[in-house]
């Protein structure tokens, strides 16, 4: 448990969230959500970022009554106030809307700042807030995204990248992968230990008793039976199989175009997609701003909106905060709902123990 100043009674959790790119919309939503004042009736925000760039920002949106109690560590964060940490001390030219090398190494530098902090239990879970992926690349981040570095920083080789809105839970078997690799990294037992990871999270993180996961097919119309494709017969059927011996209540393969159009996703807890687009277009079209990313299968909470920099609208005062507000409420349930697991349960599930054969070795 992070270090608050008030009891252990009134604890609320401590919210680490990072600027992310500061000529995107981050700092817009980020200041339209802390400016909220119910946001301190259910945790601690702290932002990792920078005083002057906050200031700038909220003048540029006229937002007149955020103050914000600047720190130098975690340790020191106030309940009941917005805090802030300066992760630069040097002056920092913005260029809104443009993608810079100065807000790809502040991003990161907030990062690694609040991942430290993770790590030490200054803080009880990270919201991090859009990036430049392509900025942001350097020897220290040689990553394809928040996801895939979160993973390292905390040890986990079966996680599983999760948006959220509602009852609507999408996982990715693959993520950040392009097209032409999807079908070659597919295997049987990768699903599973996916499946896995989603299964338990959905119990430990959503308190769902007995979740229900809905599989899609990676072929137009699931393979037509091996018309049109094989990966459904040879690989995503036998892990439904196995998947059912490890007592995960899973099904399919479904076409994902009819799926969604029939709105069949509403009759399942989880579907796991078997690459990006195939979920996330499905996922924005049904929850475009209020989405939320959470990373599952790791020992951290971590979530973030599901939007990106959006640098065309940035400094336009028109962004949404809907999206990285959900993601705080979210990261706080999740906080939540895996205490009362845990207090409950004398051993918590162990994410992704299933057990490989040697082709995914």
């Amino acid at each position: 448990m992070a270090n608050i100043k008030e009891t252990d009674k009134d604890h609320k959790p401590v919210v680490g969230i990072t600027h992310g790119d500061f000529n995107g919309i981050s700092y817009e939503v980020i200041l339209k959500t802390l400016v909220e004042p119910h946001i301190l009736e259910i945790c601690t925000p702290l932002l990792y970022g920078s005083s002057k760039l906050a200031s700038l920002h909220r003048k540029m949106l006229n937002i007149t009554d955020l103050n914000f109690n600047v720190i130098r560590k975690a340790e020191f964060a106030v309940a009941k106030r917005q805090n802030i940490i300066n992760c630069t001390e040097q002056e920092v030219k913005v260029d809104i809307g443009t993608s810079t090398e100065m807000a790809g190494q502040l991003s990161l530098s907030a990062l690694n700042m609040a991942v430290d902090d993770l790590k030490n239990k200054q803080i009880d879970v990270l919201v991090t807030a859009p990036i430049n992926k392509k900025n942001i690349q350097s020897a220290r981040f040689p990553f394809r995204g928040h996801t895939e570095y979160l993973a390292e920083k905390f040890a986990s080789t079966n996680y599983l990248m999760m948006m959220v809105a509602g009852n609507l839970r999408i996982g990715f078997a693959t993520g950040h992968v392009s097209i032409k690799e999807v079908a070659e990294k597919l295997t049987t037992d990768m699903i599973v230990r996916k499946l896995v990871v989603m299964n338990n999270s959905l119990i430990r993180d959503f308190g769902i008793n007995k979740p229900k996961i809905a599989l899609l097919g990676l072929n137009p119309h699931s393979g037509d039976e091996g018309v049109i494709g094989n990966e459904e017969n040879d690989i995503i059927i036998p892990a439904i199989k196995k998947a059912q011996k490890e007592n995960i209540l899973c099904f399919g393969p479904y076409p994902a175009d009819g799926f969604f159009g029939t709105m069949n996703y509403r009759q399942f807890d989880g579907v796991l997609a078997m690459y990006h687009d195939q979920g996330m277009i499905a996922f924005k079209t049904i929850a475009f701003d209020e989405g939320v990313n959470f990373t599952a299968g790791l020992s951290i909470i971590r979530t973030s909106p599901a939007h990106g920099t959006a640098y065309d609208i940035a400094g336009k005062n028109i962004a949404s905060p809907v999206s990285i507000r959900n993601a705080i409420y979210l990261a706080c349930d999740i906080h939540h709902n895996r205490h009362q697991f845990d207090v409950l349960n004398a051993h918590p599930l162990k994410v992704g123990t299933y057990k490989t054969s040697d082709e995914d070795s």
